[in-house]
Formats: structure tokens, C-alpha cells, sequence
């Protein structure tokens, strides 16, 4: 069994480096690139979504505020009133805004804190890209002529044998005569 094992990790290491060497390093580095510039834009869009959802809630706030302010002027005028069940119903709702209030503030430091957290990380992850960028354009540089995408035909060599030479020869050497 042991030596079962042994041939198909022989078998498996020898596909391995077989597809290793099918594969193009160039167009597998560009594609990583591409994820990662991918995964950068994607960064920036949870970013502008957890700042949207803290300008919701910075209105939201806001408009808290007010309702409160309205509640105030209410208990002003149930306790000039004489209103006490009135007046602990106006309570009720502005303990309830206030509670409220306190879980939005709390919303949106957790928000902030995953801006910044979220701005962190991509500014990191754009240095990364920018490393890996310079890398690959330095890998691209230092690529032997045979390699690249574009064949380089002014590097293949046509073999061309002494009697065409001969004959170019004479039909140049002609052609100079008559003019």
C-alpha cells in the first residue's frame, strides 16, 4: 500500500510541474493584478456603503433631536396643564427617543471605526498592488526575447544556403551594371 502511495504522489508531482510549465507566468500575474484591483474596488464600495449608512443615520439623529425638542415644549405644557397622564406618555416617548439616540450614536462610532479600519486595510492592500506592479513590469523587462506575446520577427533566423547568396549576387551586381 505504502508503495501505492508513494508512485501516485510520484504520478501527481509530475503533473503538477507539468501544468507548472503549460502555464504562463506572464497572463497568471495579470490576472492576479486584476483580482487584486478587483478586491480593491470592492474595499472602496463597503467603504462608501458604511459611509452612506452613517449619513442615514447621522439624519436620523438629527431628526431625533427635534422630536425630542417637540416632546420638551409637550411637557411644558402637560405639567402647566395639570396633565400627568399626559405628561408620563410625553416621558415614555422621549426615554424612548433617547434610548434610541444612544443605540445611532453607538451605530455610527462602530461605523466609523470600520471606515477606518476598511481605510487602513485598502491603503495597505493598494501599496501591495503597487509592489506587485513594479514587480511585474520589472519581470516583463527582464522576459528573454523568445518569450514574449508578440512573436519577434526580426530575431528568427531564415536559413539561407550560398547559392541563393550567389545568385542575389549576380542579379544585384547586373542589375548596377545597366544603370
Amino acid at each position: 500500500m505504502a508503495l501505492v502511495n508513494r508512485i501516485s504522489r510520484l504520478f501527481t508531482a509530475d503533473l503538477h510541474a507539468v501544468l507548472d510549465r503549460l502555464e504562463e507566468p506572464q497572463i497568471l500575474l495579470r490576472q492576479a493584478l486584476r483580482e487584486m484591483e478587483e478586491e480593491l474596488n470592492k474595499g472602496e464600495q463597503r467603504i462608501r456603503q458604511l459611509e452612506a449608512e452613517d449619513r442615514q443615520l447621522e439624519a436620523r439623529g438629527g431628526q431625533l433631536e427635534a422630536s425630542i425638542a417637540e416632546i420638551d415644549q409637550k411637557l411644558d405644557l402637560c405639567f402647566s396643564s395639570g396633565k400627568d397622564d399626559l405628561a408620563r406618555n410625553q416621558v415614555r416617548r422621549k426615554l424612548e427617543a433617547e434610548r434610541l439616540g444612544k443605540i445611532i450614536g453607538q451605530r455610527r462610532r462602530a461605523i466609523a471605526a470600520q471606515v477606518a479600519q476598511q481605510r487602513a486595510a485598502l491603503q495597505e492592500n493598494r501599496e501591495r498592488l503597487d509592489g506587485l506592479r513594479q514587480q511585474a513590469d520589472a519581470v516583463a523587462a527582464e522576459q528573454p526575447p523568445g518569450t514574449a506575446e508578440e512573436p519577434d520577427f526580426t530575431r528568427v533566423a531564415f536559413p539561407i544556403g550560398d547559392d541563393e547568396v550567389e545568385v542575389a549576387w549576380l542579379s544585384e551586381k547586373q542589375r548596377r551594371a545597366k544603370s
